[in-house]
C-alpha cells in the first residue's frame, strides 16, 4: 500500500439493506490494522453535504456481521449534484454542492472514499471523481440491477424474505380460493420478482421486461380453474405495466434525485381480475419488510468478500474501480463504467426459460 494514504472514509448510500454492516466490517477491520485512520460518514452522501462523520475504531465494527441495516446510516434523497434546499417560499430549490463535498473531503484528509451502494451512489461517485475525489465502489442493492456485476449483496436477503411471504400467501389464497397479487421491489427491473416469483411458485410473474395482458393474466386464473385450481398468485414486480401502458407512479418526491416512487400495480391487477373474471382478487405490498432483518448467510459471505476485495483495490492502488462479480470471479470495473446504468432481466435468461417450461406465465 502506498505510503501516502493515511486515511479512508467509508459511506453507505442510497437504500438500505442486510449485508451493508458486513461490507463495513470487512473494510474497516483491515485498515486498522494497516494502521490507517477511518472516518465513517453518516447517512451517505448527506454526511458529506452536512459535514457529519465521525472517526471508526475496532469496537464500532465488532459484531455487527449478522446485523442490518447499516451502522452509518444511509440517505436516498442527498445528491451532491442536486441538493435540494428550502427556497424561502415553502418550496424547495436544487443546488450544486459538489465542489463544497470534495473541499470537505480533502480538508478532512481522506485520501480514499470508500462507496458502498447502487446505481444512483455509484453515479454520485462518478461525479465526484471527475472533480478529484478518488473512490472504491461496493456494489449494494436489493434489485440486483447494477451494471457490470453478476449480483448484488442484499438481493439474497430480499429474496428470501419474498419468497417467504409468497409461501405464506400461498395457504391463504387456497384457503380463500382468491386471487392474490403480491407486489414486490426492484424499480425498473425484475431481479427480485423473478427470483421470488420463481422461488415461491407463482402462477404468474409480471416484471417491467415484459408487458403483460389483463386478457392474458385472466386466461390464466380461468385455466387453473378449468384444472381444479381454485386460487391463484401473481407475483408483481412494482415496475411491471400493460402493454402499451405505463408504470404505475405512487408520488413524486420533488426533494429526491429519483423523484419517482413506482407502487400500486398490485391492485390494479388485482382489481382488474376481479371486474373481468368475478373471482375475488386481493393485493399485498410488502414494501421495507423486503429490506429488512439480518442477511442471508449467503449474503454475509459475500458482503465480506466484496469488502475485502474492495480494500485488496486499495492495497493495490487501484482507484476509482468498482468491485464486482463476474463468470462467479470477483473483479473490478471502473466506477464510471456502471454510473446512470441499470441492469435488467434478459427476456432469453435461463430462470425466464425455466419458469415458462413449468407452466408459469408472465402475463403477455
Amino acid at each position: 500500500m502506498s505510503s501516502d494514504i493515511k486515511r479512508i472514509g467509508v459511506l453507505t448510500g442510497g437504500g438500505d439493506c442486510p449485508g451493508l454492516n458486513a461490507v463495513i466490517r470487512a473494510v474497516v477491520k483491515p485498515a486498522l490494522r494497516e494502521g490507517l485512520d477511518v472516518i465513517g460518514i453518516e447517512d451517505g452522501y448527506l454526511g458529506l453535504i452536512e459535514n457529519r462523520m465521525r472517526k471508526l475504531d475496532w469496537l464500532d465494527v465488532s459484531n455487527i456481521l449478522t446485523r442490518g441495516g447499516t451502522i452509518l446510516g444511509s440517505s436516498n434523497k442527498a445528491n451532491p449534484a442536486e441538493y435540494a434546499v428550502p427556497d424561502g417560499h415553502g418550496g424547495w430549490e436544487m443546488q450544486d454542492v459538489r465542489d463544497d463535498v470534495v473541499k470537505l473531503v480533502c480538508e478532512k484528509g481522506i485520501d480514499v472514499l470508500f462507496v458502498i451502494g447502487g446505481d444512483g451512489t455509484m453515479s454520485g461517485a462518478a461525479e465526484l471523481i471527475d472533480r478529484g475525489l478518488t473512490c472504491i465502489g461496493v456494489p449494494k442493492t436489493i434489485d440486483n440491477d447494477l451494471w457490470s456485476t453478476e449480483i448484488t449483496f442484499g438481493y439474497d436477503t430480499a429474496m428470501a424474505t419474498a419468497t417467504e411471504a409468497i409461501d405464506k400467501i400461498h395457504t391463504t389464497a387456497s384457503s380463500h380460493h382468491r386471487v392474490m397479487v403480491v407486489e414486490i421491489m426492484g424499480r425498473y427491473a425484475g431481479w427480485l420478482t423473478l427470483g421470488s416469483g420463481a422461488a415461491g411458485g407463482a402462477d404468474v410473474i409480471l416484471i417491467p421486461e415484459i408487458p403483460f395482458t389483463f386478457e392474458s393474466i385472466c386466461e390464466t386464473c380461468r385455466e387453473r380453474g378449468r384444472y381444479g385450481k381454485r386460487f391463484t398468485i401473481i407475483a408483481a414486480g412494482e415496475g411491471a405495466k400493460p402493454a402499451g401502458g405505463e408504470m404505475i407512479v405512487s408520488q413524486v418526491d420533488t426533494t429526491s434525485p429519483d423523484p419517482i416512487r413506482l407502487g400500486g400495480v398490485a391492485k390494479v391487477v388485482a382489481d382488474e381480475v376481479q371486474k373481468r373474471t368475478g373471482l375475488e382478487s386481493r393485493s399485498i405490498v410488502l414494501g421495507h419488510v423486503q429490506r429488512g432483518g439480518t442477511p442471508t448467510p449467503r449474503d454475509r459471505a459475500l458482503a465480506t468478500s466484496f469488502g475485502y476485495h474492495a480494500f485488496e483495490l486499495l492495497k493495490a492502488g487501484d482507484f476509482n474501480k468498482l468491485v464486482v462479480m463476474k463468470g462467479n470471479r470477483l473483479d473490478a470495473v471502473p466506477i464510471k463504467e456502471v454510473a446512470n446504468k441499470v441492469r435488467t432481466v434478459p427476456l432469453d435468461h435461463r430462470l425466464v426459460r425455466a419458469a415458462r417450461a413449468v407452466g408459469t406465465s408472465f402475463g403477455e
